[in-house]
């Protein structure tokens, strides 16, 4: 078997090449020249340049594969346009690329997001049957890619993952939640507790190739996560042991958090770079709860989680103080 992975330099996508890699794939990445490599060093594995609003590299790249893992998205933009285009738009051009390949590939997943089905009403976790109301432009962009997906299941098999808050060794998001916390302070946003389903990266690249491998899946949409729900304070308490601190509990209220979104957009303007803290990060920093429900993968097949949070937390924790970014 041999796979095309988008995205393969990140976080996710490179732990999902490894196991690919453990599983006997032949993987093929696709990357931009400039792209840095430093997950992927000296692994065996063949390159091929291009982006996903480049269509010629990207027939190339889809040819002799039998499986598209496409991972490959953009997080943080100025402009809901940026986010279209490099979400919805890049996922239609692989697309078009895989099904002109000449019909060998037997599966194309969509690494997708929770935020394209949107926060959960309330703790107890969503389905994947719930009406999808994204709250973002970047969730509206990746419910967007999904839409474009399920149209194309007719001419090539398709499968969407849909995982929530993901952490483990090489992420740079949650991180700054154990840096905040290494150094002895836990900001809590809102006044009450807030819920969220979570994935270590392992858990989440297994349940992936899970669903690439099975016949069931094809034309499925999955979450892909833990099996209880969390809160922040239990999330905490747990990273501090982990840790061996104490941290400091400070809550901040929903408009603190919009101010400081504010601020971060206005110094943003004057850089090419979009803020790390804008007014769409905001609003999902304050809802209640991101809970989602995996018995469907569990149901179809057999994805269960496998390490839990302290497991998780405390072999993150020890990667990072490894690589010295704690």
């Amino acid at each position: 078997m041999k796979a095309l992975v988008t995205g393969a330099t990140g976080f996710i996508g490179s732990h999902l090449v490894e196991l690919l890699l453990k599983k006997k794939y032949a993987v093929r990445v696709l990357l931009r020249t400039t792209s840095d490599t430093v997950w992927l060093k000296d692994l065996p594995i063949e390159y091929a340049y291009g982006n996903l609003l480049d269509t010629a590299p990207l027939a190339k790249a889809c040819e002799g594969v039998d499986s598209v893992f496409h991972l490959a998205g953009q997080t943080k933009a100025k402009t809901r346009e940026e986010y279209i285009r490099a979400n919805t738009e890049g996922t239609k051009n692989l697309l078009d690329a895989a099904v002109r390949s000449g019909g060998k590939i037997r599966r194309f997943v969509l690494v997708s997001s929770q935020t394209a089905a949107g926060p959960s009403p309330g703790k107890a976790p969503i389905t994947e049957d719930a009406a999808p109301h994204p709250i973002t432009a970047y969730g509206e962009s990746k419910w967007m890619a999904e839409q474009a997906c399920l149209a194309r299941r007719g001419e090539i098999p398709v499968t969407i993952i849909r995982p929530p808050v993901v952490y483990g060794p090489r992420d740079k998001d949650v991180f700054e939640f154990f840096h905040t916390l290494a150094k002895g302070l836990q900001p809590m946003v809102g006044l009450k507790e807030k819920y969220v389903s979570m994935v270590y990266v392992a858990d989440l690249v297994r349940g992936t190739v899970m669903a690439a491998e099975s016949e069931k899946a094809v034309g499925g949409t999955y979450f892909i996560a833990s099996k209880d729900v969390y809160g922040w304070k239990e999330i905490g308490d747990v990273a501090r042991a982990a840790l061996g601190t104490r941290a400091l509990r400070v809550k901040i209220p929903g408009w603190g958090v919009y101010a400081v979104a504010g601020v971060a957009e206005l110094l943003a303007s004057f850089s090419a770079k979009p803020a790390l803290i804008n007014f769409e990060k905001a609003r999902d920093m304050v809802q209640d709860c991101w809970t989602c429900d995996s018995g469907k993968a569990k149901r179809d097949f057999g994805y269960e989680q496998e390490v839990s949070l302290e497991e998780g937390i405390r072999e993150t924790i020890r990667w990072y103080r490894e690589k010295g970014w704690l």
